[in-house]
């Protein structure tokens, strides 16, 4: 392993696993040795923040997540911010679930406890994608298969890890690490306010806002997440 190579912890979101970024895996290899976290046996975002400080064994390494994945980041950030070297939120926000929001999840908790748990299906897809890549079966294919994998009892931890996490908003402006705050332009779960709102008291952050992406950019423009992360890491 090249000593240049920076650690690298990759967290995915709610029913994603390590093929939410393979791209970036592979296409930042030459400078990053990665991991994805496996957040399909906790139940807290505290836990969980736990189990990514257990899985990277260098003292400090750059940290990147998405949509969960970010609200973990902010969690292994509240935890143990001396051993984080660089910082990166993908489509995700800083806020707590709303009452609205926490009603929904535990509709869905209940329709999984009755043994309708469904994943991802297409009727959730634009929730998910921006709307070119709806019909895109080599970026659907992947998401379904995604939830497929990680299942219903993961589903129902992950529900509730997001339900219960606090806000993070007073953590933001503590942020002093170059920090990378990433999403798509057509993001209808975390839009770009979201992220403009954290890039502008976080005092380090670039805000990066990608066309032709929603709520999943790593997936939808591969390169271009791959790029602004290799920007992040040099810089």
């Amino acid at each position: 392993m090249p000593e240049s190579r920076l650690p690298l912890a990759l967290l995915p979101g709610l029913l994603c696993d390590q093929a939410l970024w393979q791209a970036q895996v592979k296409g930042l290899s030459d400078i990053a040795e990665s991991r994805v976290a496996d957040f399909t046996t906790q139940d807290s975002v505290e836990a969980m923040a736990r189990s990514v400080l257990e899985m990277m064994p260098q003292e400090r390494f750059a940290l990147a997540g998405l949509s969960m994945g970010g609200y973990v980041a902010l969690e292994v950030m509240r935890q143990a911010p001396e051993r984080i070297e660089r910082f990166a939120l993908l489509d995700t926000t800083a806020r707590p679930d709303t009452d609205e929001q926490k009603r929904r999840r535990r509709g869905l908790l209940s329709l999984a406890d009755k043994g309708q748990f469904k994943g991802v299906t297409p009727r959730l897809l634009p929730l998910l994608l921006s709307k070119r890549f709806l019909e895109v079966e080599a970026v659907t294919s992947v998401v379904m298969a995604m939830a497929e994998r990680v299942g219903k009892e993961a589903f129902k931890g992950q529900q509730r890890a997001i339900m219960n996490r606090p806000d993070s908003r007073p953590l933001l402006p503590s942020i002093t690490v170059p920090t990378l705050i990433l999403c798509g332009a057509e993001d209808a779960l975390t839009p770009p306010e979201r992220h403009k709102e954290m890039a502008e008291v976080i005092p380090d952050a670039d805000l990066v806002i990608l066309g032709g992406a929603g709520h999943l950019a790593p997936l939808e423009r591969p390169d271009a997440v791959t790029r602004a992360l290799r920007a992040w890491l040099r810089r």
